[in-house]
């Protein structure tokens, strides 16, 4: 397999990797890079983690690394449905609780995953949503009205199950 030399070629390769593989630490994910020939720094690999937006996030064994798959705006290639279905299973693994209050919600997830929780819900663009800002174990997330921020909350608890 050839090396590659871009920013861009190492990033899909990383994106590929985290997609496929369960990665657990840096240096797993720098040996599973060379593997495929490509050798690459602890410093560049932190910062293409960063820019590719990957987070880590709790399994059943521990904490892996996970990254968005990729579209052409930004947000995940997948259809509404695929997208639905994805906000429906990561709120099964990873909502604690959510609070409305005002135009906000208060959601809780276990530590290291509300960033990976967040971003789900800002790519499925779940109606009466405008964004979210998210921590290490809590996120803010803003509806559109005081009226749609109880619901908002209660579809994603009824989610959750």
């Amino acid at each position: 397999m050839a090396t590659p030399t871009t920013k861009t070629a190492r990033q899909a390769a990383i994106r590929d990797v985290l997609q496929t593989q369960q990665i657990r630490s840096q240096s797993a994910l720098s040996e599973a890079l060379a593997d495929r020939g490509l050798s690459v720094t602890q410093g560049t690999l932190s910062r293409d983690l960063v820019d590719l937006g990957a987070v880590r996030v709790r399994d059943a064994e521990g904490m892996v690394y996970a990254v968005p798959a990729e579209g052409e705006d930004g947000f995940p290639a997948r259809s509404g449905e695929a997208q639905a279905a994805r906000l429906s299973s990561m709120s099964r693994e990873l909502l604690i609780s959510a609070e409305p209050t005002e135009n906000l919600v208060v959601l809780r997830t276990p530590p290291g995953a509300a960033q990976y929780m967040a971003s789900v819900i800002d790519q499925a663009r779940v109606e009466h949503v405008l964004g979210t800002i998210a921590g290490d174990d809590t996120i803010l997330l803003i509806a559109d009205s005081t009226e749609h921020a109880p619901g908002v909350a209660a579809q994603l608890l009824g989610l959750a199950g």
